[in-house]
C-alpha cells in the first residue's frame, strides 16, 4: 500500500469518528485533505468546521461543509490533523504546512484531537524532520541567531534556516515566517518547546505535546490506533 493510500485509510477512519451537530477543526496537509473529502462524503447533518488554513478552507469550502472561525465558534468538540512526525506518547512535530500556528490554535480550542498519518511518520525519536518554528518578519534574522543559542544549548549544531520557495521567503496565512530547525534527535522535546517560545520574535513551533488523545495510522495491513 502506497504513502497516500495509508493516508487515504487513516483519514476515511477518523470521519468515522464524527457526528452530526459536532464542530470540528480541520487539519492542513496531505492527510487532513483526505479527512475532509471523507467527512464531506458522509454529509452529516449541522457540522460547523473550522479550518487551519486558507487551503483547508478553500477545499472544505469546495465540497459543501459549513465553515466557522474561533470567533464564532471558540470550543470545538474535535479536531483532526496531520503530523510530520508522532513520537512516543503521541509527541508531535508539525508546520511542515506553514500553518503550526492556527492549527495549534485550534487544538487547544477542542475537546478532542485525533492525528492521522502513514506509517513511515511514526518515530521512535522526534527531530529527523526539520522542526518548523514561526517568527514574526520584522527582525527575523536577529530572531533566527536566538533560536541558534537555544538549540545550541540542546546540543543541536545544525543552524534553523529560514523556509524559502521559488517565490521567495515562504510566508504563513498570518505573515509570518518558518524557520526549519534541522535537529537530528530532540532529547528533551518539553524543555525544547518551553525555551523556544521564550525568544522575542517567535509566534510558535512545530512541537505538539500532550494534545493529541488519539492517533490513528494507516498501514499496508489496515489502520492501528495508537494512545498516548
Amino acid at each position: 500500500m502506497s504513502a497516500d493510500d495509508q493516508k487515504r485509510i487513516a483519514g476515511e477512519a477518523a470521519a468515522l469518528r464524527v457526528e452530526a451537530g459536532m464542530k470540528v477543526g480541520l487539519g492542513t496537509g496531505s492527510t487532513a485533505a483526505w479527512f475532509v473529502r471523507a467527512l464531506a462524503a458522509r454529509n452529516l447533518p449541522d457540522l460547523r468546521c473550522v479550518p487551519t488554513s486558507e487551503a483547508t478552507a478553500d477545499l472544505a469550502r469546495e465540497l459543501g461543509l459549513t465553515l466557522a472561525t474561533l470567533e464564532d465558534t471558540p470550543r470545538l468538540d474535535l479536531t483532526v490533523d496531520g503530523a510530520d512526525e508522532v513520537g512516543p506518547g503521541l509527541a508531535l512535530i508539525k508546520g511542515g504546512g506553514a500553518a503550526l500556528l492556527r492549527e495549534k490554535l485550534v487544538w487547544e480550542a477542542s475537546d478532542r484531537c485525533i492525528v492521522i498519518a502513514d506509517a513511515a511518520k511514526v518515530v521512535k525519536t522526534l527531530g529527523a524532520f526539520p522542526l518548523p518554528i514561526e517568527v514574526v518578519a520584522f527582525g527575523h534574522k536577529t530572531t533566527g541567531n536566538r533560536i541558534a543559542d537555544v538549540l545550541a544549548d540542546h546540543d543541536i549544531t545544525m543552524p534553523a534556516r529560514v523556509r524559502t520557495a521559488e517565490r521567495g521567503l515562504v510566508r504563513t496565512d498570518g505573515g509570518n515566517l518558518i524557520y526549519d530547525a534541522r535537529c537530528g534527535a530532540i532529547t528533551d522535546p518539553s524543555r525544547l518547546a518551553d525555551d523556544l517560545k521564550l525568544i522575542t520574535g517567535v509566534v510558535e513551533h512545530g512541537l505538539f505535546l500532550d494534545l493529541a488523545d488519539e492517533a490513528i495510522i494507516g498501514t499496508d495491513d489496515g489502520v492501528e490506533v495508537l494512545v498516548p
